[in-house]
C-alpha cells in the first residue's frame, strides 16, 4: 500500500521502519527537516526503565515496556546500529537520609508485578563490583532487566536509513493542516493514501481531544573522571535524578517534569538542582563540563496513558508521555496489529 505519516518523530519513525520491513510506500510529512531538533526523542535518553516508571505508571506501561525491549534490538539493526542498543540493567540509589523512601520506592514496584522480585538488593561491596565508581554509596538496587537505546543516535541513523530507502518520500519543513480519514492536508491541497497515521504528537492537538505537553529539561555533560556504565536513578526530594552514560566521558542527566508547555532555555533552579544532585552521586561531576541543556515537551493525555484510535484507514498514535522509548515498538505494533494488518 502508498500510506502517509504524518509526523516523523520517534512514534513516525518507529511506524516507517515497521511499514517498509512489509513492503509499503511511505510518504512522511514533517515541520522538522530531517536532522532538526523539535522531536521529544531528540532530547529523550533514552531509558528503557520498564520496572522504574512502576511507581507512578499503570501496569500497562510495564507490559508494553517488556515488549519494547524485546523489539528494540531488530529496529537498530534495520538501521546499521545494533550496539545503539544496551541491556546491562540499571541502578538505583538514595542517600542515607532518604532510605526510606528508596525500600518503599522498591517495596511499590513489588507490589504492582511480580517480575519485580528479580530487584536485587545491593550493599557497598555488591555495588562497587558492579559499578566501581558508586563505592561512596552504601545500599542500591540493582534492576538485570533494564537498559537503554542510544536515542540521538538512533533519530541520525534512522534520518538516514528513511531518506536514502526507494520506498519513502520525506517532506521535510511541511506543516501539516489537518489529518482526516479522507488524508493528510497540507496548505489546504488533500493527500490521499490507501492508510493514514497521525503521529505529530502536539502536533496534532487541534484534533487529539484533552492532549496537553509536560516540560522536560535535560543536561548533557562531558565527565571524563566519571566512569558510571550503568543508567543509574537516585531519589531526590522534587524529581527521581537520572544519569545515563554515552560513549566518550558524555552523560545525559535528568529529569524535571513540569506541567507547561514552555519550551523556554533551562531553568536556574532545574539547573542547580541536577546539577547538585548529581555532583553528590559522584564528586568526578564537579569538574565535568556542560556541553548542552535542552528542554522539550512529551505529548500527554488526561490519563498519561498511550493511545491508538482508528477509524476506517486512519489511525492517530499519541500520548506516549515521558516513556517514549520504552513504548514506542509495542504500541506500534499493536497499532498495525489491530487496523491495517487486517485488510
Amino acid at each position: 500500500m502508498h500510506i502517509g505519516i504524518a509526523g516523523v518523530g520517534l512514534v513516525g519513525r518507529v511506524l516507517a521502519l515497521n511499514l517498509l520491513s512489509q513492503g509499503h510506500t511511505l510518504t512522511l510529512f514533517d515541520e522538522d527537516n530531517a536532522y532538526g531538533d523539535k522531536p521529544a526523542g531528540m532530547t529523550a535518553a533514552g531509558m528503557l526503565a520498564v520496572f522504574a516508571e512502576l511507581e507512578s505508571a499503570e501496569s500497562i506501561i510495564f507490559d508494553h515496556g517488556q515488549r519494547s525491549i524485546t523489539l528494540w534490538p531488530d529496529l537498530l539493526e534495520q538501521v546499521g546500529i545494533p550496539e545503539a542498543y544496551q541491556q546491562k540493567g540499571s541502578i538505583i540509589t538514595a542517600h542515607p537520609q532518604d532510605y526510606k523512601e528508596l525500600d518503599h520506592f522498591i517495596e511499590t514496584l513489588k507490589r504492582k508485578v511480580k517480575e519485580a522480585s528479580e530487584i536485587q538488593l545491593l550493599d557497598r561491596r555488591e555495588l562497587t563490583q558492579l559499578e566501581p565508581d558508586l563505592e561512596q554509596h552504601a545500599k542500591a538496587f540493582f534492576i538485570p532487566q533494564e537498559g537503554q537505546v542510544d536515542a540521538q543516535r538512533f533519530m541520525k541513523a534512522s534520518s538516514d536509513y528513511l531518506l536514502s530507502h526507494a520506498n519513502v518520500t520525506w517532506h521535510e519543513e511541511t506543516k501539516v493542516d489537518a489529518v482526516e480519514e479522507e488524508g493528510i492536508i497540507v496548505d489546504g491541497k488533500l493527500h490521499t493514501f490507501d492508510w493514514i497515521f497521525d503521529a505529530r504528537g502536539l502536533g496534532a492537538n487541534e484534533q487529539v481531544k484533552d492532549l496537553r505537553g509536560v516540560r522536560g529539561e535535560v543536561l548533557w555533560l562531558d565527565a571524563p573522571e566519571v566512569k558510571i556504565t550503568r543508567p543509574t536513578r537516585m531519589l531526590h526530594p522534587r524529581y527521581k535524578i537520572y544519569i545515563v552514560p554515552r560513549p566518550n566521558d558524555r552523560y545525559i542527566i535528568g529529569a524535571t517534569e513540569i506541567e507547561s508547555e514552555d519550551k523556554s532555555p533551562v531553568s536556574v533552579r532545574s539547573s542547580l538542582e541536577l546539577l547538585s544532585a548529581v555532583y553528590s552521586m559522584h564528586s568526578g561531576f564537579a569538574e565535568a563540563r556542560i556541553v548542552n541543556m535542552v528542554t522539550n515537551c512529551r505529548p500527554t493525555l488526561r490519563d498519561n496513558l498511550p493511545n491508538i484510535e482508528q477509524n476506517n484507514k486512519l489511525t492517530r498514535i499519541n500520548g506516549l508521555y515521558r516513556h517514549g522509548y520504552l513504548l514506542a515498538p509495542a504500541i506500534v505494533e499493536k497499532a498495525l496489529n489491530e487496523g491495517i494488518s487486517k485488510m
